[in-house]
């Protein structure tokens, strides 16, 4: 079954999730801490990150600094089929245009392929530290819309050297959308407008931005719902936990806080009085998008697993 399908024939609203990657040189015992932590919640899919390569200066025995590429977590795929193998629960590895090349995404694809998993996220990812505006690698896609037009290639048996060749089995596929407007975009329509771009060559579902405003929510999918988009739009959640967070999360994501979430985060005096206020929060922001019909919720957990813990034990 797609992700599409799973999210529309359960019959509660489903619970889903993101992990990141450990670390370079550091091993898989955190992600299945996380999971087993929250597989009491029966998660019907697992989503994993994708980071690009960042360039770092190290500095040589003469005293001279050498630029280099470093790839702080790599082993999306691998983790993808740990998780798999490990739990059986159904995973979706992202898949970036960010550092990647037309060549390496389709050698990802024919990986993901070999190993039975045939749903991805696409996206476009987040620019280099380094540049000043999103600049793709050299053949590399530019926009999440090239990562969908290589996808149906594949699927359709044509690789990128011109080849053709009949695959066994296609990938489904969702995308991500952006309640309070993508960062880039120079207006909503705009972002909109893409959106309905991706659904109509293939995109299943999408997954958002996080936001702490159900009715900037609400508000964005019947926008989406006029402008004619009519793939289910998942949202995405996570607690607020911390009191740096009221600075960083609307810096960093680019969303608001209500201004009843962000006076009662003033009154806070602990990260843990925080974290409570955050998971009060995150259970009535919850409940009302149950409450919606919303046929799925899905929780980013970094930083955050415990606070998920405690919100999904109160709706699921």
């Amino acid at each position: 079954m797609t992700i599409r399908e799973i999210i529309t024939q359960t019959d509660k609203t489903a619970f889903s999730f993101e992990v990141l990657p450990p670390l370079k040189g550091n091993g898989t015992d955190n992600i299945f801490t996380t999971i087993d932590k929250l597989i009491e919640f029966g998660p019907k899919y697992i989503n994993i990150t994708n980071h690009r390569s960042e360039f770092v200066f190290r500095e040589k025995a003469d005293g001279f600094f050498v630029r280099e590429k470093v790839r702080k977590r790599p082993g999306t795929i691998a983790v993808a089929a740990a998780i798999q193998n490990r739990y059986g629960i159904k995973v979706v590895p992202h898949l970036v245009c960010s550092g990647s090349t037309r060549e390496l995404i389709e050698y990802t694809l024919l990986d993901l392929q070999f190993l039975g998993i045939n749903d991805v996220l696409l996206l476009r990812g987040d620019k280099a530290k380094e540049d000043r505006v999103f600049t793709p690698e050299p053949n590399g896609p530019c926009h999440a819309t090239d990562l969908i037009d290589q996808v149906n290639d594949f699927n359709n048996g044509r690789f990128i050297d011109g080849s053709t060749i009949k695959v066994p089995g296609n990938f489904s596929f969702g995308v991500a959308c952006y309640p309070e407007k993508h960062e880039e975009a120079p207006n909503l329509e705009q972002d909109l407008f893409w959106l309905k771009k991706k659904a109509e060559a293939g995109a299943e579902y999408a997954v958002t931005q996080l936001f702490y405003d159900n009715q900037k929510f609400f508000d964005f999918v019947d926008r989406a719902r006029a402008a004619g988009i009519t793939i289910p739009i998942i949202p995405g959640i996570k607690p607020f936990a911390k009191l740096s967070q009221l600075n960083v999360v609307p810096k960093t994501f680019h969303c608001d806080f209500p201004q009843e979430l962000a006076s009662a985060a003033l009154q806070c005096k602990t990260d843990e009085d925080a974290k409570q206020l955050g998971v009060e929060w995150c259970v009535a922001q919850c409940k009302e998008l149950i409450a919606h019909g919303i046929p799925s919720i899905h929780f980013y957990t970094v930083s955050a697993v415990d606070s998920i813990y405690q919100v999904a034990k109160q709706i699921y």
